[in-house]
């Protein structure tokens, strides 16, 4: 039964691993355990007041970085637990009955995912030579893979809010009842940089999906908000009788058609029309 234990506890630590991979390396990032809090956190403080939903991007954050190190703690205590005292070499100054199995099982894990290596208990069989060292990486990898993720998360950020404020500029300018107005050349240059922009976000958004989680404080900065913008062009351009303006308007909104299925598959699932997606994407990010 003790080596079960051990095995579901090696099976946390593999999850944790997996879910690190799956959340910041690979392609779309998808972990299970990370995207399950994270969306948890989110519908704790939408409920919550206005102050504490502007922080759930970094809470959603801190609190899937969180579910990572418990198990690996956890799953670390369980591998050790049906082996204390008897696997492990104790300091003259400890009395090996003195604490509960548990207990001593945890203390070892944190002490070695922590890296700290206080010398006190020490393994004394060969195979947990090799599982407390490996522990060791696993937490030091644990700790580069939060500040790697951080680091990737914000970058996307600006990328998106620099998009936000443009189409808040290009609303507040009329440029789409002006669009009509400029050369053709003029028209579809800015139609085509508007959904460079929106493709860059739709990548940045399904690489991290954790993104999605983060509150604007202002209004001028929440895509959310300002995303009907390019909408409002890409009607107007489908209108124009210049055809190379009314290709890049055609571009524009099957971009806006494909970050809305991304936004409905995975966050929203209302299986409604773009128009429908983005106007319940406003309400998730408004107020």
């Amino acid at each position: 039964m003790g080596w079960w234990v051990s095995v579901v506890g090696g099976a946390l630590v593999l999850l944790a691993l997996w879910d690190v991979f799956h959340s910041l390396w690979h392609p779309v990032g998808h972990g299970l355990v990370s995207r399950s809090v994270m969306a948890a956190v989110w519908r704790v403080t939408r409920r919550s007041g206005r102050r504490l939903r502007r922080v759930s991007g970094p809470l959603a954050m801190v609190a899937a970085i969180s579910s990572w190190g418990v198990l690996v703690l956890v799953g670390g205590a369980l591998v050790y637990w049906p082996h204390v005292p008897g696997s492990f070499r104790y300091d003259s100054g400890l009395d090996p009955g003195q604490g509960t199995g548990l207990v001593e099982a945890l203390y070892l894990s944190v002490v070695t995912t922590a890296t700290l290596g206080f010398g006190d208990v020490v393994p004394a069989v060969p195979w947990l030579r090799l599982v407390v060292p490996l522990q060791a990486l696993v937490g030091f990898a644990l700790l580069t893979a939060a500040v790697s993720w951080v680091l990737q998360v914000y970058p996307a950020l600006g990328r998106r809010r620099a998009l936000s404020l443009h189409l808040a500029m290009l609303a507040r300018s009329g440029a789409a009842a002006r669009l009509p107005e400029l050369t053709p050349g003029t028209a579809a240059g800015l139609l085509r940089d508007v959904a460079a922009a929106l493709t860059r976000v739709r990548v940045d958004l399904a690489q991290y999906a954790e993104s999605y989680y983060f509150e604007e404080a202002s209004p001028q900065a929440s895509l959310a908000l300002t995303i009907d913008h390019a909408a409002e062009l890409s009607a107007v351009a489908l209108r124009s009788p210049h055809v190379d303006v009314r290709l890049a308007g055609d571009v524009l909104g099957r971009t806006l058609d494909d970050l809305a299925e991304l936004l409905d598959e995975q966050f929203l699932r209302t299986g409604r029309s773009r128009d429908q997606v983005l106007e319940a994407y406003a309400a998730q990010h408004s107020g």
